[in-house]
């Protein structure tokens, strides 16, 4: 469950306002962060009377061209992750809005004060729970690079998800660390939270008006077609192809 106050000295998650923040706050200041074959930046953020907030921005000019994926979309990848987490009730990935940065447009995500010393490997074995949550949600959006370090352990105990660019490809390309309950049945929690998600899709508009502005209609289909495997065979998958997990894995 959220905490009731963010132990942290970034804005809390759970602020009522935290996505106005993200989408309208002045970026006051950009720096290049070490990361793979993308462009990453830490954004200072001027929330006026909120104080000063630290966002990720991801912007669309910074994307590398992959083979697999249409050119300059992963940013709305990831911000359709985080609706997703959000419709799902789960939490997973932190807040994102796509917004215009110093780069362009591209997306913004809260950053998530987080042990560096902590990823999937450290803490698998003991926080069960949220990891089952996470290896469902990367089914569900057909994950491509679920790796260890991708997992965060928050200050306030929680789990995140982050770095979900490489999502909702309409063919499969799971690929991830998390294997550990393959072939298992999906906790009862996690399917009940699963059928709400198929209730929202099928009876929200705005919801899917929402996904369409990000992915597109075939990835939407593909979406509803994973949730539809999930819920008949309720159990998570067995690793389907010769390259089921990342490289390197943390």
């Amino acid at each position: 469950m959220p905490s009731d106050s963010w132990p942290g000295r970034n804005w809390s998650p759970d602020r009522p306002d935290i996505l106005t923040l993200l989408r309208e706050s002045p970026i006051e200041a950009v720096e290049l962060l070490p990361s793979g074959s993308n462009y990453v930046f830490a954004v200072r953020l001027e929330g006026g009377t909120a104080g000063t907030g630290i966002g990720i921005y991801k912007p669309r000019k910074g994307e590398a061209p992959l083979w697999d994926y249409p050119s300059g979309t992963l940013y709305r990848r990831e911000a359709a992750a985080y609706l997703v987490s959000e419709m799902l009730g789960w939490q997973i990935v932190p807040p994102t809005v796509v917004r215009e940065g110093p780069h362009g447009i591209g997306t913004v995500q809260l950053f998530i004060e987080h042990d560096p010393h902590a990823n999937f490997f450290t803490f698998r074995d003991e926080l069960i729970e949220p990891l089952q949550r996470i290896a469902a949600f990367d089914v569900l959006v057909n994950n491509g690079d679920r790796k260890g370090g991708h997992c965060l352990l928050g200050i306030d105990g929680r789990v995140w998800g982050i770095d979900h660019g490489l999502t909702f490809h309409v063919h499969d390309k799971l690929r991830t660390v998390i294997w550990d309950y393959a072939g298992e049945p999906l906790p009862d929690a996690i399917v009940a939270d699963l059928e709400r998600f198929r209730l929202c899709l099928e009876r929200d508009g705005e919801v899917l008006a929402r996904l369409g502005k990000l992915i597109a209609r075939d990835e939407i289909g593909a979406l509803q077609r994973r949730l539809e495997k999930l819920l008949k065979e309720r159990r998570y998958p067995q690793p389907g192809f010769r390259r089921a997990v990342p490289w390197p894995p943390v």
